[in-house]
């Protein structure tokens, strides 16, 4: 391995150690997007469409596709809506709640794959439009976590944390969910509203600083 690579794996290793010592997280700012079905690609692309890749994401196996699609409301639409790939098992939009005024539709504030009985929108691709009847949410706020950092913060999935960040327009995040999964790399995600109202850049820093635990299977804690 070259000296350079050896040195910012090293730091990198200190850094990470750093975070978790101090509960520090870092954060990343989601722009509105969409994950498609496989179905709802060819219905929007054309039939045996495959996503491209244009770069990949801090997630593992994650990645910005090139394809967009346009959003469609009652009183207003959206141009350009990054996809991100790979497809998924059911077609989910994520949108601010500022979009939603936009678009002239009320997006509820759910947990990523909790669709059920969400607000609906029309899609517009290149190819065909879909009108869903429900998919269209706000993603609460929350914190990707693999086990081993979910051992050093103290915390266990369905969690929710206090998350403190510094600066100009410091703000502490209340009710910020903990996602706990082998396939997660450690990072917090909000969206473009929150990010605004803390002038929050992507990579910023923020601290937990309360931990409420997720309730039992009987409702204790």
């Amino acid at each position: 391995m070259e000296r350079a690579s050896i040195k910012a794996l090293v730091q990198e290793v200190v850094r990470n150690t750093l975070q978790a010592s101090k509960k520090q997280v870092q954060i990343a700012v989601s722009n509105r997007h969409i994950h498609l079905s496989p179905q709802h690609v060819e219905r929007l692309f054309g039939r045996g469409y495959e996503l491209k890749k244009q770069k990949d994401l801090s997630q593992p196996n994650q990645f910005a596709a090139k394809e967009t699609v346009t959003l469609i409301g009652p009183k207003g639409r959206i141009q350009h809506v990054r996809v991100l790939g790979p497809a998924r098992g059911n077609t989910q939009v994520e949108i601010s709640l500022f979009d939603g005024y936009t678009l002239g539709v009320k997006a509820p504030i759910r947990q990523s794959g909790d669709i059920k009985g969400s607000a609906p929108i029309t899609i517009q691709g290149p190819r065909g439009q879909l009108q869903l009847e429900e998919g269209l949410i706000c993603a609460s706020r929350h914190i990707h976590m693999h086990p081993q950092d979910a051992d050093r913060f103290g915390v266990k999935d369905g969690d929710m944390v206090d998350i403190k960040v510094e600066g100009e327009r410091g703000i502490t995040f209340s009710n910020t969910l903990i996602r706990v999964s082998e396939k997660y790399k450690l990072e917090m995600h909000i969206d473009l509203d929150e990010a605004n109202a803390a002038n929050i850049r992507n990579g910023q820093l923020g601290e937990m600083t309360a931990v409420y635990c997720a309730p039992t299977k009987d409702g204790g804690v």
